[in-house]
């Protein structure tokens, strides 16, 4: 799986488990909403301060969205 689509499913998936939606989430990031949008279909790979940016909106750790992707690349790779 390539590492864009992977990272995408992790967003969505730490995205729908706070119940926030796409605008919210990219407002609470800084960023537009439909670059979140891009970014879950794995057409977009984030910057590290956009990977930092979404990390803290989510409640979440840059190093927890990151080993995820990693998990979710290798799990599908297997």
């Amino acid at each position: 799986m390539d590492i864009a689509v992977a990272f995408g499913k992790v967003l969505r998936e730490a995205r729908l488990s706070q119940k926030v939606t796409q605008e919210a989430l990219a407002a609470q990031a800084g960023l537009q909403r439909n670059y979140v949008s891009l970014m879950e279909r794995g057409h977009h790979q984030p910057t590290l301060a956009t990977i930092f940016a979404l990390a803290v909106a989510l409640n979440s750790s840059p190093l927890d969205l990151v080993k995820s992707t990693t998990m979710e690349k290798i799990s599908v790779s297997e």
